[in-house]
C-alpha cells in the first residue's frame, strides 16, 4: 500500500506517493497547452493536423514535464527506441578496471549523442543470459540494434541473433560472425610485428600471458604467436582471465623458471603492469633482464616506470567505426564487413637489447 502524504495547508485532499511521482501523459499534455490528446498526438508523432505554433507550443511542454513515449506504444506504431545495446559476459569488477572497453565505449557514445541514440549496457553471467537479454530487448522494442563483442567460435549467440533479424555489429573477426556485419582489426600482424622486434634486439627465449583461450581473437594471436617464434629457442603461451591477479601469478611462475624468458608479451595492459610489478618484486630488472610488451596501450601502461612498450592502436575510432556502422544498419544500408587498422608496436622503455 503506498504510503499518504497530507500537503501542507490541505485538510481533507491526500495524494500518494505513487500520484506524485506519476508518469507523464499525453493527457497532462493536453491539459497544459490545452488542446485535444488526438491533437498531442499528431504533434508528438509529427504527423499534420496541427499548426506549426500548436506543434512548437506541445513539444515545448512536453519537455518541461519530462514526458517520454511510452515503449509499448512504441513497439504498437513501429517507431524506433533511439538506443543500442550491448551487453558484456565478464565479471564488472574487471570492466570497471579494463581500459579497453572503456574506450571503445567513449569512441561508440560520441557517435550515438551526436544522433540523440542512448547505450543500453547490461553484465551478464554467461552466453545463454546474454541471448535472453537480447530476446528481451528487441521483443520489448527497447533496442534498435546491438553489439556483439568477445566471439567464441561456433557461437550460439550468433545463431540467435541471426534469428532475431535484428541489426548487429560483430566486434570480432568475420569468420565466426556468420551472416552479421562484423569490424575487426588484424591481430596477427601485430603479434609478427612484435615478435619480430623482439628478435632484432636478440631475444631467443620469448613468452606470451594471453587472455581466455576461448575466443576467436586469442586463438588467432595464438597462433600467429607460435608461427612468428618458429626461428626462437624457446617460446610459451599461458592463457589467463585477463585480471591482474592472473597476470602476476602467469609471470611469477615465468620468471621462476630455470630457463626463463628475456621477453614476455601481455594481451592487455592490466596484466602488464602487473607483470612490470612481479618483476621488479623478484629482483628482475627491466629492461636489462626482462623485456616487456602489452596489448592495447593506455594512460596506465604510460604512467608506469618504466614506462611499457605497447600495441598501439585508436580504441575510441574503433567504437566510433562500429557505432557509425550499427547505425546504417538500423537505417536500413547494407553495411559489409569492415577491417579496421592494426595495432602498431610504440617502443618505450621497458624493451632492450637481451643480455642472457
Amino acid at each position: 500500500m503506498s504510503k499518504l502524504i497530507a500537503p501542507q495547508g490541505m485538510s481533507h485532499t491526500y495524494l500518494s506517493v505513487r500520484e506524485l511521482v506519476k508518469r507523464p501523459t499525453i493527457a497532462d499534455i493536453a491539459s497544459r497547452a490545452g488542446v485535444s490528446k488526438v491533437a498531442v498526438s499528431y504533434a508528438l508523432n509529427g504527423q499534420p493536423g496541427v499548426s506549426a505554433a500548436t506543434r512548437a507550443r506541445i513539444i515545448a511542454i512536453a519537455d518541461e514535464i519530462g514526458w517520454r513515449p511510452n515503449s509499448a506504444a512504441r513497439a504498437l506504431n513501429g517507431a524506433r527506441a533511439n538506443c543500442v545495446g550491448l551487453a558484456l559476459s565478464r565479471p564488472a569488477r574487471i570492466l570497471g578496471v579494463e581500459p579497453f572497453f572503456m574506450e571503445l565505449i567513449s569512441g561508440i557514445e560520441g557517435v550515438l549523442a551526436d544522433r540523440s541514440y542512448a547505450l543500453l549496457l547490461q553484465v551478464v553471467a554467461g552466453h545463454q543470459q546474454e541471448s535472453e537479454v537480447y530476446r528481451h530487448w528487441w521483443g520489448e522494442s527497447r533496442i534498435d540494434g546491438v553489439f556483439l563483442v568477445d566471439l567464441h567460435y561456433s557461437d550460439a549467440r550468433v545463431a540467435e541473433l541471426e534469428r532475431l533479424g535484428m541489426p548487429v555489429v560483430v566486434i570480432g573477426h568475420p569468420s565466426e560472425s556468420g551472416s552479421l556485419s562484423a569490424i575487426w582489426s588484424d591481430d596477427g600482424q601485430a603479434v609478427r610485428e612484435t615478435v619480430d622486434y623482439l628478435v632484432a634486439l636478440g631475444h631467443r627465449r620469448v613468452a606470451r600471458v594471453a587472455g581466455l583461450p576461448e575466443l576467436v581473437h586469442t586463438a588467432v594471436r595464438d597462433q600467429a604467436f607460435a608461427d612468428a617464434c618458429q626461428g626462437v629457442a624457446e617460446h610459451v603461451t599461458v592463457h589467463t582471465d585477463y585480471t591482474g591477479e592472473e597476470g602476476a601469478r602467469a609471470t611469477r611462475r615465468l620468471l621462476s623458471s630455470p630457463d626463463r624468458p628475456t621477453a614476455i608479451v601481455y594481451d592487455n595492459d592490466i596484466t602488464a603492469v602487473a607483470g612490470l610489478s612481479v618483476a621488479q618484486e623478484m629482483g628482475v630488472e627491466v629492461p636489462r633482464d626482462l623485456s616487456i610488451v602489452a596489448w592495447d596501450d593506455s594512460p596506465l601502461a604510460q604512467v608506469v616506470r618504466p614506462p611499457l612498450t605497447a600495441l598501439t592502436r585508436d580504441i575510441p575510432a574503433y567504437g566510433a567505426h562500429a557505432a557509425q556502422r550499427l547505425l546504417a544498419l538500423i537505417a536500413g544500408d547494407s553495411v559489409p564487413p569492415y577491417e579496421d587498422q592494426a595495432a602498431a608496436l610504440t617502443p618505450r622503455g621497458s624493451t632492450g637489447p637481451a643480455h642472457s
